[in-house]
């Protein structure tokens, strides 16, 4: 008879699946649905998981420090979630390591149990010292210098710091689940909302489903049909019967052209300012792929344009903090649209960014958000 799952071993699981590719945010739910762990435990793996793909740079080193030569890809996800346990939990040391031990199987049982027993001991006799804080924030080291030079240094490091913090769940008046800073740009932008809104980039709906209060419609485009499926299931679940959902390509809308009294650009981006809520993106994002997503921008923008009626306003939002993503961007639209007009941006605690705003994430420990308007003309 198979022994019941425990919450270290489905967190190994999914650990192992996500080395192979999987996303941490599809992978947990998908594996907590069919463990049959009582919410203790549940919440348990989510940590454990989360944690230990944010901080595995800094697992790594604790571990390296112990280890000679490859380590088999289990043994490497056991130490990782063993360190995750040791160096940023309150779990006793003791617990941490046998309970890690006790899911792994063969040779690869007795590495992990002298590696993490040795982990245990610099952590307990606080004789870390981290070669350098890009280690120490278990961060790729472009991230860090990257953020640092558009940031500057200081506010970079309180950003990457704030996005180590385990994702506040924020839940709206309709119930929907959603981080304040998305919630901040939908409040912002209704006050442009009349009868015709569309939002673009609209999966999974939530800013969709946020602005649909107000005007009559708002149409919610997404490129996959799988997301706009998505889009059209929450709407259904809120009871949002204004949002109409289409599968278009952005860059290709199927609409008439100055239709729309809003269009928000919710554009796909390096997603550099949400890495608390998606712990693994930190190690899939590339270099670059922060210019390739700028040049996406810039063409669902040139094609939003068109679509806002005169005197309407178009919007965009990303969830990232480069500069080429944000202040770049903004540049771009003053000379490319040089007939719109930039809108007041939101207010403290966003801080101005070119004719926009920015977000970042220790000043109300929300996601990081950037967000620009502009009134079109006539």
């Amino acid at each position: 008879m198979r022994s019941p799952p425990t919450a270290r071993g489905v967190a190994l699981r999914a650990l192992l699946q996500i080395d192979d590719g999987a996303r941490a945010n599809i992978t947990v739910p998908e594996l907590l649905a069919a463990s049959r762990l009582d919410r203790r435990d549940r919440n348990l793996v989510t940590e454990l998981v989360y944690g230990a793909c944010r901080m595995q740079r800094a697992c790594d080193w604790l571990i390296g420090r112990h280890t000679r030569g490859r380590v088999d890809r289990d043994v490497r996800a056991a130490l990782r979630l063993g360190a995750y346990q040791l160096g940023w939990t309150r779990i006793p040391s003791h617990a941490a390591v046998s309970e890690t031990v006790s899911e792994v199987r063969g040779p690869g049982r007795s590495v992990v149990n002298a590696v993490l027993r040795r982990v245990a001991t610099d952590v307990d006799k606080g004789i870390v010292t981290w070669p350098d804080r890009a280690t120490e924030l278990s961060y790729p080291d472009w991230v860090v210098a990257r953020l640092s030079a558009d940031l500057g240094r200081q506010p970079a490091l309180e950003a990457l710091t704030a996005m180590n913090e385990p994702a506040s769940a924020t839940v709206r008046a309709d119930g929907y689940i959603q981080d304040r800073a998305s919630q901040m740009v939908a409040g912002h932008l209704q006050r442009w909302a009349g009868r015709d809104v569309l939002d673009m980039c609209a999966a999974p709906g939530g800013k969709a489903t946020g602005l649909a209060g107000d005007p009559d419609v708002v149409v919610a485009a997404d490129i996959s049909l799988d997301r706009a499926r998505m889009i059209r299931s929450n709407a259904i679940a809120l009871g949002t019967g204004s949002v109409a959902t289409v599968v278009a390509d952005g860059t290709a809308p199927p609409f008439r052209a100055a239709r729309f009294d809003l269009v928000l650009v919710d554009a796909p981006c390096s997603g550099l300012g949400v890495l608390r809520r998606r712990p693994d993106a930190r190690w899939r994002v590339q270099p670059g792929d922060v210019e390739r997503l700028a040049g996406l921008q810039r063409r669902l923008l040139a094609s939003a344009a068109a679509l806002v009626r005169p005197g309407g306003v178009l919007a965009y939002c990303v969830c990232t903090l480069t500069s080429s993503e944000t202040a770049a961007i903004d540049r771009w639209c003053s000379g490319e649209l040089a007939g719109f007009v930039p809108q007041a941006p939101p207010g403290g605690p966003w801080r101005p960014a070119g004719r926009g705003a920015l977000l970042l994430p220790q000043a109300e420990g929300t996601d990081g958000m950037f967000l620009l308007v502009l009134r079109a003309p006539g």
